[in-house]
């Protein structure tokens, strides 16, 4: 695998909320490795890894982006995620390839939301975490105050590895509090200077000893005897807590100045794992897709080839790109490979490196790397590859289902295939949308994780394959149904030159408990209604329950009974009893005090104790009933509640701003309900008015 070893790579996910500068720390980090030769900045939208037009437009992250750099001859597989919630599920799906994370907290906001969601991620995957303050040269900068919020938000002691000289505008440089030397940053240029006198050097540097020895019995006794640990043993002691999560090492600088980010650098080889120390941390194991064992691998070239699909790129250009993590053997290019997930054999061509939307040719991918195939045909994101004589796959990532959706239509007529087709493709590439059509409404719904999420994939749409399309809240499923019993008779008679049509049938309705659907007994006796014409009647009922008879929405829970009706013996047919079949129930379900029905949604609603109150208020607000609180870890409540679907069509905005973004929440259907006459009444009226537009 070439000049890297496995023990000299590391692979980690740059992660944070939005705007806490992600990316412009990766283009520094790449910039100080010598992969580019100067830094693009956000503003400009020249950076390496925003490179869609979305991101560039919006200035965020929207899609995670791979790239790659040397330090001190060790290879760096860097991924830059998404912080913004709508695309936070992406990162979730880096972390699982990752080895390591490096943790950004602005030194001006420190942790929100988000962070905290991404280090439950990173709990998940048993990360190791480096954690870097960031913006250590804006106004309203604070070290203290970023250390104080990790160790209050994620119960841990933050150990800084680095100092800042000076904060907000004043800062200059870092002091290194392993080595115990300070530096100076200038126009890019690092130059070595004398160490500042300052109390908290050496207060956070006794912190920083003290921590380091607590796990090891001879350093503990080296050092309660008063003598100083040796550098050697200091590096030892931070890689040991960082790699078992003892302790969370923090450094700090300024990611657009390139200020402190070479010791980043350094840290994230002491602290963050190889593959093969990962290996040791969670092994990898997969199942043997044909007798179902569990099977382990090591991340070594001698062992069968396996990786792990975290990422597909609807490229227009390239096609699709499938973008892997090889965890044992080796990729070379030219070669078959077999997709144990969807039991195909997949022909690779090139393989390469990414560095952004650049392709980076190779001859092949080795162990611990991560690496990008053009074109497979059968691959999609969570599958896995490997050799065929030892198959193996692993667990894919279970992304969250999404929250929000809209009805969407095309702005041109007879653009529908064109949107579905476009969609497909820009679902390949992110696994948090859905598509469908609904049967019932004929709407083509898109679901996301949000409206910016949404927005943004229509956005791509119309960039990449020119449809354009309106978005409109989904219609609710409404269903109706009736309270009482009710008999009537539906009577078709129609005489016109030659054979006339006769049918007459006599039904009684009731309401079935919520939920059962339809019911339909055969009563007749006699052959008052012969056995053939039987089942038209039937017909003709369920044909326009279908319809609705109140505003359109199909009629459920109701039982039919068909007990008595004549027929003419030349008259007579199918269709005749069909249409009275469909003329009785009309009748009897008017009299039958018939109402509309809503679904109501389990909703499970997380937000932090300083906003329960105003959420609860609002779900009551929303016609909910609360069933019920629980505590959660992180000064969090969990409200479990019954609220109807029309009443949450846009919670996930409103969720956000009750909550400063720190609310998440989820819901799945649990039942049908009567609405409310006076909201029943709207409901009817505007569907009339529907009716009569679509007939003009």
């Amino acid at each position: 695998m070439g000049k890297y070893e496995v023990s000299k790579i590391r692979n980690l996910s740059v992660v944070a909320h939005g705007g806490a500068g992600k990316t412009s720390l990766v283009e520094a980090m790449l910039f100080n490795g010598g992969a580019i030769d100067r830094m693009g900045s956000v503003d400009a939208g020249n950076t390496v890894t925003d490179y869609d037009p979305e991101e560039i437009e919006r200035k965020i992250t929207i899609s995670s982006s791979v790239c790659f750099c040397d330090w001190q001859g060790h290879r760096l597989n860097i991924i830059d995620t998404p912080g913004f919630i709508n695309f936070i599920e992406d990162t979730r799906g880096c972390l699982r390839v990752s080895d390591g994370a490096v943790l950004i907290v602005s030194a001006i906001s420190g942790v929100k939301a988000e962070t905290e969601k991404i280090w439950k991620y990173a709990c998940e995957y048993e990360l190791p975490r480096v954690v870097f303050v960031n913006k250590m040269d804006r106004e309203n900068a604070s070290f203290v105050r970023a250390i104080g919020d990790l160790e209050k938000s994620f119960e841990i002691d933050a150990i800084p590895l680095s100092l800042p000289i000076g904060e907000g505008p004043q800062m200059k440089g870092v002091i290194d509090l392993i080595r115990m030397k300070a530096y100076e940053y200038k126009d890019g240029k690092k130059t070595e200077i004398d160490m500042p006198s300052n109390p908290e050097v050496e207060e956070y540097r006794k912190k920083l000893v003290e921590k380091v020895a607590e796990a090891d019995d001879a350093l503990i006794e080296k050092y309660l005897e008063g003598e100083d640990l040796t550098e050697d043993e200091i590096l030892k002691g931070v890689k040991e807590g960082s790699l078992t999560r003892r302790f969370l090492p923090v450094l700090c600088g300024a990611a657009t100045a390139n200020m402190g980010v070479d010791l980043l650098l350094d840290s994230i080889l002491l602290c963050l794992p190889s593959p093969e120390e990962m290996a040791r941390i969670r092994p990898i194991s997969g199942r043997n897709p044909k007798d179902g064992q569990d099977v382990l691998r090591q991340p070594s070239e001698s062992e069968p080839f396996s990786a792990y699909v975290f990422k597909t790129i609807a490229d227009p250009f390239a096609g699709k790109l499938t973008v892997m993590r090889v965890y044992s053997g080796t990729l070379k290019s030219d070669s078959t490979v077999y997709n144990a997930s969807s039991e195909t054999k997949e022909r690779i061509g090139q393989v390469s490196y990414l560095l952004g939307k650049k392709q980076v040719s190779a001859q092949s991918i080795g162990p611990g790397e991560i690496g990008v195939v053009a074109k497979l045909k059968n691959t999609n994101t969570g599958d896995t590859l490997c050799d065929e004589t030892a198959p193996i796959v692993f667990e894919p990532v279970k992304f969250s289902e999404p929250i929000i959706s809209y009805a969407i239509s095309p702005k041109s007529k007879g653009d529908e295939e064109k949107v579905s087709a476009g969609l497909q493709r820009i679902l390949e590439e992110d696994p948090t949308l859905k598509f469908h059509r609904d049967e019932e409404s004929k709407e083509m719904i898109i679901s996301g994780m949000g409206q910016v999420h949404i927005e943004v994939a229509l956005q791509k749409l119309k960039r990449k394959f020119g449809v354009d399309v309106e978005m409109k809240t989904p219609k609710i499923p409404y269903r109706e149904t009736i309270r009482t019993r009710a008999k009537a008779q539906g009577k078709y008679k129609k005489q016109s030159g030659g054979r006339g049509q006769y049918g007459d049938c006599w039904i009684e309705i009731e309401p079935l408990p919520r939920g059962q659907g339809f019911e339909f007994v055969d009563k007749i006796v006699g052959g008052v209604i012969p056995r053939q014409y039987i089942p038209a009647v039937e017909k003709g009922i369920v044909e326009t329950m279908k319809q609705g008879i109140l505003a359109g929405y199909p009629m459920v829970d109701v039982k039919v009974t068909l007990y008595d009706g004549s027929y003419h013996s030349v008259d007579s047919s199918e269709m005749a009893f069909k249409i009275a079949g469909s003329l009785a129930i009309k009748k009897a379900a008017m009299d039958a005090k018939p109402v509309l029905l809503e679904p109501v949604m389990k909703v499970e609603v997380i937000t932090p104790d300083d906003a329960l109150g105003t959420v609860i208020g609002d779900l009551n607000s929303k016609r909910g009933k609360v069933q019920g609180v629980e505590p959660q870890a992180g000064g969090n409540q969990k409200i479990i509640a019954l609220v109807p679907m029309a009443e949450m069509l846009t919670y996930a905005n409103q969720l956000h701003s009750m909550t400063s973004g720190r609310g998440l929440y989820s819901m799945e259907f649990s039942h049908y309900e009567e609405v409310p006459s006076n909201i029943a009444q709207k409901i009817i009226e505007e569907r009339k008015r529907e009716k009569e537009a679509e007939k003009s």
